[in-house]
């Protein structure tokens, strides 16, 4: 499909809202079910499997997210999100039927290999019928969709969990994932010239296994142990070997275009960069509001809500501003609030407000919006059709990736500090969180928990701020055009 018959495509407005409605499937699917697990585990049991129920989800969605999306360039976007979008209700509908927590986790697994098809190809179907110059003014429209089920995904889920069976928080995805199907079979026009070849097998199986490895040791180094030496030394092995292949294969998973273009390589390395510095508030701003503030967890829950409804606002902001200006100055200015957000955090004491956390993760929410939309339609702008699939594929891959490299990263960084400073506790921020632990502890014990742990904090953001730093000297790497 040309870039000028993209603007010449009929009921361009169905197709955008059936892919906002895929895309809000997979959105809501986490702050949904991270609500009904109390109720969940209640039934089925198996607590000590509680971090699988959310790991395996994001682990086989992001192995599978940059096959889709060359999956998407070979065999065609609408088959390629068909089976993806199936694959994930199939897996929905049997998470409502599970027995047990084992069952569970095996049908996340399927739900997330589903998923890993609905995000990079609705926004890869959206550059298709949108020109370059549209498409960032559209993905503000998209990003509104993650504000949106950040809010409604937690009163949802706990609506239905008190009124009805936990199950129907999993079914509830089935008929609005039909409709967007429906909808994009009727109005999308994909054409019928996609290259005749097959999926290099080889290549996606060294990348599943390395991709596997080094995210079953970040999301699980506590529980693994010393096992997460190996992991990683599998990760590595199959990480050469999947680079060695590609460089010999005549049909690499990954184009050789994808490395040539400044411009891909920079909007991956900045999506890294979010994904990482994200992990400092998404998973440690609810600890410093509920342990050293002493809040509640609707309260810590709220001041994430800011970063939810500053990242679609300032995705709409900066498709305007690209157009006024240029990528690399939208981009620029997107790091500047990133690092100021993050800065922030390190202002926070034991009494400070929740309207200072929450300014906080605004801010912060307004430069991964700016950041990430400029780096999308950076890339997909300067990828030709045939290979704009794994390129909007391995741009939210990287997100992904980071997320789990910054989880890993700030998170021994707080262990270690949390060890240094009060070895005589054990869990010190879970004895601070628990409302009958805090009760029960001494005031001087917990005036010093509370103390060391922010001092332990503390290093956590400043780890945020020098991972959001980077994305300063990613944004020089973009163009300085603007879109046209």
């Amino acid at each position: 499909m040309s870039e000028t018959a993209q603007t010449q495509v009929a009921h361009r407005h169905w197709i955008l809202i059936a892919a906002m409605l895929a895309m809000f499937m997979a959105a809501i699917e986490v702050t949904i079910v991270a609500t009904a697990m109390p109720t969940i585990i209640a039934e089925l049991g198996g607590f000590s499997q509680f971090g699988w129920v959310f790991s395996i989800y994001l682990l086989t969605q992001a192995v599978s997210v940059p096959i889709y999306g060359r999956l998407a360039d070979l065999w065609g976007r609408k088959r390629v999100f068909f089976f993806g979008t199936s694959l994930f209700l199939a897996g929905s509908v049997l998470c409502g039927f599970s027995t047990n927590m084992g069952w569970l986790i095996l049908f996340r697994a399927l739900q997330g290999l589903g998923a890993g098809a609905i995000m990079p190809l609705t926004a890869t179907i959206i550059a298709d019928v949108y020109a370059p110059k549209e498409r960032a003014g559209i993905q503000g429209w998209l990003s509104s969709v993650w504000g949106v089920s950040a809010i409604v995904g937690p009163l949802t889920g706990a609506w239905l969990v008190q009124h009805f069976n936990w199950a129907l928080i999993f079914w509830v995805n089935v008929p609005i994932g039909i409709v967007s199907m429906l909808m994009l079979a009727r109005w999308f026009p994909e054409p019928d010239s996609h290259k005749k070849q097959k999926l290099n097998l080889a290549g996606s199986g060294w990348l599943m296994l390395s991709v596997t490895a080094l995210l079953t040791a970040l999301l699980q180094a506590e529980m693994l142990g010393y096992w997460v030496l190996a992991l990683l030394a599998v990760a590595a092995i199959a990480g050469y070997a999947l680079v060695r292949h590609e460089k010999r294969s005549g049909e690499p998973l990954f184009p050789l275009a994808l490395w040539r273009s400044r411009t891909i390589v920079a909007g991956n390395a900045g999506n890294l960069i979010i994904g990482a510095a994200m992990m400092g508030i998404s998973a440690f701003l609810p600890g410093w509001i509920q342990g050293v503030n002493g809040g509640t967890p609707l309260q810590a829950g709220s001041a994430l809500a800011m970063m939810s409804i500053g990242w679609p606002l300032a995705s709409t902001l900066s498709g305007k501003l690209m157009l006024r200006t240029s990528y690399r100055f939208t981009a620029q200015l997107g790091s500047l609030l990133l690092i100021l957000g993050t800065a922030m955090l390190l202002t926070l004491h034991s009494t400070s407000s929740l309207v200072h956390a929450g300014l906080s993760a605004f801010v912060i929410g307004t430069g991964m919006g700016m950041t990430s939309t400029t780096f999308l339609i950076a890339v997909q702008n300067s990828a030709e059709y045939s290979i704009r699939g794994i390129c909007t594929a391995s741009i939210m891959f990287s997100r992904m990736l980071g997320s789990a490299l910054g989880t890993a990263v700030m998170g021994a960084v707080l262990n270690y500090n949390l060890m240094l400073r009060l070895p005589e506790f054990k869990d010190p921020v879970q004895q601070i969180i628990s409302t009958s632990q805090r009760e029960a502890l001494p005031h001087a014990s917990l005036q010093h928990i509370i103390e060391q742990t922010a001092s332990s904090l503390h290093w956590v953001f400043a780890v945020s701020v020098v991972i959001a730093s980077g994305s300063m000297l990613v944004a020089r790497a973009i163009p300085s055009g603007r879109p046209e």
